[in-house]
């Protein structure tokens, strides 16, 4: 048994939480998995750094448009995936050898499955099968989310990947199917089809990325013909194919718990990770009452991901949450006396830089509760919370859809200006890309900016900075210089028209 003044679930963002100011505190940092989360270990750094490998497959595919002799022959998978890895690994191992070096005297790293027994106390059930008791006059709840498993007859006997498992697949499949329509699902589904795999992407709803600006969904789905095989308005009745053996992959992300158990043959690869060949899945599914079926080599389930609350046993701890998400305060308190939360684990947007801004504020906050900070604890403004899909088409987001301002009963404008208006547009023959821009009618402030295009999650960003600053569309248009003929060109144009 041991008692901390700080006790650390999760070394993700909460990793950063330790610094010079708790030099005389004893911590203890509890992690079940890989050092560094989901972002750097199966989110958004490995993602991006095959979308990118992807968007260059898909820059030589399209080279005739521009005049250019080019062609796309074939992608050395294992190679692309080894320059991903090899990256990243050394980072996530290094990450865990600091936290157990020379450097941390007041740190004690626990590898094992922390859920409380009481107020402020957790048992760590260790690697190897011991458990550790530790407890902490501050706990703090970094345990992030998981891949949701839809309860398809079927799934549940078949080794379905997830992001936490495909990206590290032995081989290129030739063929994969993709169940959902968000961004996990436009962004895999399009790193694989553009390196050269026959993709399906089989959604419940009528539009890719439905959450998205009404306007941005319905293009981004026009937009995905080119790349996937799309059966919308799909019912999922039944999955089949190989089996499960409970077995994990590379770099210690597990085969979801809902495939384990299953019966039947399954090939793996030298390593002992799921191989991409060999095996046979078919989806079954309903469409306008007719039955449809796809086959494939793959089945990618990326149906959303959920809050790991409900494997944390919060209520032995007096710790509130809605269906596995932990509820807080502004200041990323819970219910319980000094157990605090933050990340995808307590927020409703699960995004990283989301998470980094809150864990700075927290730790500001454990400062002050202790008094060793000056007050007023601190909170973070999530109205103006950005995000983007580096898919192909890209897409970045922030503040109001049209559909929402509507909603809310606002007085709106709203400009919609093509990418192809613009000289830079012209240079990329782009017939399909636009920025969208929802502003008040009377105050004049900017509402929402969404864009579907090229570098849309970098264009996004001087909006991002306008509306954080309370400016007016009239000073965003006005008030600063557009370089000319750069693609920003999109973005003056459309605050010109509001």
């Amino acid at each position: 048994m041991a008692d901390f003044d700080l006790v650390i679930v999760g070394t993700g963002s909460a990793n950063s939480i330790p610094g010079p100011e708790f030099d005389d505190w004893s911590i203890a940092i509890v992690e079940r998995e890989t050092f560094g989360g989901t972002c750097l270990n199966v989110g958004c750094i490995p993602s991006k750094m095959l979308v990118y490998a992807a968007d260059v497959a898909d820059t030589i595919a399209t080279a005739g448009d521009y005049g250019i002799a080019a062609s796309f022959d074939s992608a050395d998978w294992p190679a692309i995936r080894d320059r991903v890895f090899g990256r990243i690994d050394p980072i996530a191992s290094g990450g865990r050898d600091y936290r157990f070096g020379a450097e941390c005297p007041n740190i004690t790293v626990f590898e094992g499955d922390a859920r409380f027994v009481s107020d402020r106390r957790l048992a760590v059930r260790m690697g190897d099968g011991s458990t550790e008791s530790v407890s902490g006059r501050h706990v703090v709840l970094g345990a992030g989310a998981r891949a949701f498993v839809p309860p398809y007859r079927g799934l549940g006997t078949v080794p379905f990947h997830t992001s936490d498992t495909v990206m590290r697949l032995d081989s290129l499949p030739e063929s994969m199917i993709v169940l959902g329509g968000g961004y996990i699902a436009c962004e895999l589904g399009y790193v694989f089809s553009a390196l050269g795999t026959n993709v399906t992407v089989v959604n419940r709803g009528e539009r890719l990325l439905r959450t998205e600006d009404d306007d941005v969904s319905a293009a981004f789905t026009t937009a995905a013909q080119r790349h996937f095989d799309l059966r919308l308005g799909a019912t999922v009745t039944s999955v089949r194919g190989g089996a499960a053996t409970g077995s994990t992959v590379r770099g210690g992300a597990a085969i979801s718990d809902a495939v384990r158990g299953g019966a039947a043959e399954f090939v793996y690869a030298a390593d002992g990770s799921p191989s991409a060949q060999g095996n046979s899945y078919t989806v079954e599914f309903d469409r306008g009452g007719r039955a449809e079926a796809v086959s494939a080599d793959v089945l990618l389930v990326t149906t959303g991901r959920v809050p790991n609350g409900d494997q944390l046993a919060l209520d032995l701890a007096g710790v509130d949450d809605d269906d596995g998400r932990v509820l807080t305060d502004e200041y990323y308190r819970t219910s319980a006396p000094g157990v605090w939360a933050f990340g995808d684990l307590s927020s409703e947007t699960q995004l990283k830089h989301l998470a980094n801004a809150q864990v700075r504020a927290l730790r500001h906050n454990l400062l002050v509760a202790e008094g060793q900070a000056d007050g007023p604890m601190r909170t973070v403004r999530e109205d103006l919370v950005p995000h983007a899909v580096f898919s192909h088409p890209q897409v970045a987001s922030v503040g109001l859809t049209e559909r929402d301002a509507r909603a809310a009963g606002l007085p709106i404008s709203v400009a919609n200006k093509p990418f192809g208006h613009t000289a830079y547009g012209w240079a990329m023959e782009d017939t399909a890309s636009f920025a969208k821009l929802i502003a008040h009618a009377e105050t004049r402030e900017l509402l929402g900016a969404h864009i579907i295009g090229p570098q849309a999650s970098t264009l996004i960003q001087q909006l991002i900075q306008g509306m954080s600053f309370g400016q007016t569309v009239d000073q965003m248009a006005h008030d600063q210089f557009y370089i000319h003929p750069a693609l920003t060109e999109v973005i003056e144009n459309a605050l010109l028209e509001l």
